[in-house]
C-alpha cells in the first residue's frame, strides 16, 4: 500500500506561474509597437516659410543641414567628405533620385549655398529646397 503525502504550505513548489510575466511582456510590446510609429526619427529643424510645389512621395533623397551645422543623409549623420561620396554614389544610381535639401532657417544663406554646391559637384544638377508653407496672417 502506498502512502500519500499531504502537501503543506511549507512544501517546495514544483511549478512557477509565468502568466503575469507574459502579460506584462505583451503589454510592453504592444505599447512600444503603438508609440514607435508616432515618433519621428528625423532631426528637428525649422525651415524658412515659402509657398512651393508638393514634395515627391517616392524616389527621393533628403539631405538635411541642422541648426548645429551637422549634415544628414536621410536619417544618418555624415561628415562633409562622407556626404560628397554618398551623393556621388546616389547620382550614379538608376533611376536617379530627386534630391531634397532641408536647411534649418537659423543657418546662414552661405551654408545652404555651400550644400547646394556640394550637391552639384556630386552630380545632382537639380535639387529642391524644402520650405514650410507660408502662414497667412490675414
Amino acid at each position: 500500500m502506498r502512502r500519500r503525502r499531504n502537501r503543506t504550505s511549507m512544501a517546495a513548489m514544483d511549478q512557477i506561474n509565468v502568466t503575469p510575466l507574459l502579460d506584462l511582456t505583451f503589454l510592453l510590446l504592444i505599447a512600444f509597437m503603438i508609440t514607435m510609429p508616432l515618433m519621428e526619427y528625423g532631426t528637428s529643424i525649422k525651415p524658412p516659410e515659402m509657398n512651393s510645389e508638393k514634395l515627391p512621395e517616392e524616389n527621393f533623397v533628403s539631405v538635411t543641414l541642422t541648426k548645429e551645422g551637422t549634415y544628414m543623409v536621410d536619417r544618418d549623420a555624415v561628415s562633409k567628405k562622407e556626404l560628397v561620396s554618398k551623393l556621388e554614389e546616389l547620382s550614379r544610381k538608376t533611376p536617379k533620385p530627386q534630391l531634397l535639401i532641408r536647411g534649418d532657417g537659423s543657418r546662414s544663406y552661405n551654408d545652404v549655398i555651400e550644400l547646394l554646391a556640394l550637391a552639384r559637384r556630386s552630380g545632382f544638377a537639380d535639387a529642391t529646397l524644402v520650405t514650410q508653407a507660408e502662414s497667412t496672417n490675414e
